[in-house]
């Protein structure tokens, strides 16, 4: 009987809950993590109906400016249902020796030049901003309209609701990212993502002061594209050829939306492999394979033997790099099977002719053409890792984007070769672990291997991936958000921004204001409501 009582009381003991949320969530604190900031007691109130920004006047880019401060007023206005519409009776703050009183103004200084309404987010733009809040008033200055953005995002997370009224904290902050290349990585090849959809996406990056979205737009299973030079690649390599289709509207609207947030839009064409998809309206680009030296009506990689894979090529690239007005284009080269190649006899002696002795030679004499074909349209490129490992000859310009186990070891490599590196080795989002998963995203530190400023100055940044052979539209976002999260902080703050503590409690807000926002974020701590 003892035996039982205490048995008893250890169970009840061991699996006794707290009420309440696991984790009890931040409130205007910052995400990502500022490089520098200064927070203290006093605090304002913000009638959101009233309160307005003073812009800058006689800058090259007023309508980019307005559209900017038109978004983060809504942003504002619809966070909360104030009662501060009207000028309240007394209430308990203003009792409190802390409180300022009403914010009115967020007043913007453009200390350089905003050129014109076209203007293009670039790799390397200064994004810097320093955002104060203080007995004065509200003061966001920044060289360039990309730090502008990036001090609005702050200025809105500084926003938080008690009882509910909008309140804001003096502080003063001082901030840059660590890394120019920010990115995020969606399919539409193995389920077709709408519009809408990687229109959130890109909302969300703006929230998370992201700054690539990298489009893996074709691969083996669609080719959802709408080309003006090709159109049958998309009428018959689609899912179909109408709903599973980007038309050059759809692309325009994407490209638009994302500059006015300052995210680049990256293309990827993958080549050689993942093209199983071309196939299907030009089944003459890729290789035939053959089993005991018979066509087996079988497909594989494109084939580097044809003058006229590259012709194709070339002028379908023309039209990207013409659609897509970012100066990098992704040309893939990854995962490139080579057993079709070594089945086909006209390959063989291909390289017989070539005095080729190993396929990774065949596979860069093809990654050659492109890239000369890229250089001849004055476009930048990357590649994934398997080209450079391969030892394709690239020009220092390069970007190498790593992926593969043991990512920080060929990151390494990348990097004492003289060439740009970008890292996602441990960020594929499509990688599942029960619970929440997000911290072992957070952990993960790219640098790890570089220890001269020289070496860290190739290092450009990162990419979270969501390959898509799991998610659809329905799916996709709670997947997404807010572990791509975790990653943004690591490539935003300082690389001594470690502590898994205080990056709970300001996720659990994050995740909360993406929610307000309309971005469906899962929980990242398990029980607890959003308010």
């Amino acid at each position: 009987m003892r035996l039982f009582i205490f048995l008893s009381f250890f169970f009840v003991y061991t699996f006794a809950i707290r009420p309440g949320p696991v984790i009890q969530a931040s409130k205007g604190a910052v995400w990502p993590k500022p490089q520098q900031q200064e927070v203290s007691e006093t605090y304002y109130l913000i009638r959101p109906h009233s309160f307005t920004f003073e812009a800058p006047v006689n800058i090259g880019c007023p309508s980019f400016l307005d559209d900017a401060l038109t978004r983060y007023w809504t942003i504002i206005a619809t966070s909360i249902t104030s009662k501060l519409e009207e000028t309240p009776e007394a209430n308990f703050w203003e009792l409190d020796d802390n409180f300022l009183g009403y914010l009115e103004t967020l007043t913007i200084t453009l200390l350089g030049e905003c050129p014109n309404e076209n203007i293009l987010p670039e790799l390397h733009d200064n994004e810097n901003y320093t955002l104060t809040v203080d007995s004065e008033g509200a003061f966001l200055e920044s060289e360039t309209i990309w730090g502008v953005l990036r001090g609005l995002e702050t200025f809105s997370q500084l926003i938080y609701a008690e009882q509910d009224t909008l309140m804001i904290n003096t502080t003063k902050i001082v901030d840059f990212p660590r890394f120019p290349h920010r990115g995020f990585l969606l399919d539409t090849s193995r389920h077709f993502e709408p519009v809408r959809i990687i229109l959130q996406m890109l909302d969300a990056m703006a929230y998370n002061k992201l700054n690539v979205f990298h489009w893996h737009i074709t691969d083996d299973h669609s080719f959802p594209y709408k080309s003006r030079t090709y159109h049958e690649l998309s009428d018959k390599g689609a899912y179909h050829p109408v709903s599973g289709v980007y038309e050059q509207s759809d692309v325009m609207k994407i490209i638009e939306y994302a500059r006015v947030r300052g995210i680049r839009v990256i293309p990827e064409f993958d080549t050689p492999g993942h093209t199983r998809s071309w196939g299907v309206a030009h089944p003459e680009l890729l290789t035939s394979c053959f089993t005991d030296n018979v066509a087996n009506g079988e497909l594989g990689p494109m084939d580097p033997t044809k003058d006229t894979t590259y012709d194709f090529i070339n002028n379908l690239f023309t039209e990207i790099v013409d659609v897509f007005p970012d100066s990098y284009f992704h040309i893939g080269g990854d995962e490139v099977e080579f057993d079709c190649w070594k089945s086909n006899p006209d390959v063989s002696n291909f390289m017989k002719q070539n005095n080729f002795s190993t396929y990774e030679q065949l596979e860069s004499y093809f990654i050659q053409h492109v890239v000369d074909i890229l250089d001849n349209l004055s476009s930048k490129y990357l590649v994934w890792e398997e080209v450079f490992v391969n030892g394709v000859e690239l020009p220092n310009s390069t970007v190498v984007h790593v992926w593969k186990d043991n990512g920080l070891s060929t990151l390494n490599n990348v990097i004492k070769a003289g060439k740009y590196g970008l890292y996602s080795s441990c960020w594929y989002l499509s990688v599942l672990h029960s619970g929440s998963d997000w911290d072992a995203f957070y952990k993960c530190e790219p640098g790890l291997l570089l220890h001269t400023e020289e070496e860290k100055k190739l290092l450009l940044g990162g990419e979270a991936c969501m390959w898509g052979e799991y998610v659809n539209e329905f799916s996709v976002i709670p997947r997404v958000w807010p572990r791509a999260s975790a990653v943004a902080e690591r490539l935003w703050s300082d690389e001594n921004v470690v502590d898994i503590s205080d990056a709970q409690i300001r996720l659990e807000e994050h995740a909360c204001r993406m929610n307000k926002r309309g971005i469906a974020a899962q929980p990242p701590n398990g029980p607890g409501m959003c308010f």
